[in-house]
């Protein structure tokens, strides 16, 4: 059993941090490479580079939650379920399709217990109309 787990690249679970600017201000954050990897492929299916992608993933963090928390652990875990939702067959494999073109709530529909909780509807409103600024 063991094997699948220790056979990983250890440069896959080396850590790198990087400078990203949210707004103005510069922070720091560390993650794992291969962390980086699942986020730099989200933000490519999105037409975004890494940075781009973290910006959103805190607006709208913001935005739903009113608070950001743990940041670093935030983005591990998005990295977590996308590929968790790429293995289920919720997210396409195509990489040309792009995230913010997916039906969320499909895709959400019927999460196993534990992967998330329902957003308050003030913060889900909000959300979709970021989303929709966005977009235009």
């Amino acid at each position: 059993m063991c094997e699948v787990f220790i056979s990983a690249d250890p440069q896959s679970y080396d850590a790198r941090t990087r400078s990203v600017r949210l707004h103005g201000v510069v922070t720091s954050i560390r993650l794992e490479n291969l962390f980086w990897q699942v986020l730099e492929e989200i933000a490519r299916r999105d037409g975004m580079v890494v940075v781009q992608l973290i910006e959103r993933l805190y607006d709208e963090l913001v935005a739903a939650r009113g608070e950001v928390g743990n940041f670093a652990s935030f983005l591990r875990v998005s990295a977590l379920r996308y590929e968790a939702l790429l293995a289920q067959g919720r997210i396409p494999a195509d990489n040309s399709v792009a995230i913010r073109s997916l039906d969320a709530k499909a895709v959400l529909h019927e999460l196993p217990e534990g992967w998330g909780s329902p957003l308050p509807e003030q913060a889900r409103v909000h959300t979709l109309h970021v989303a929709a600024r966005r977009q235009a």
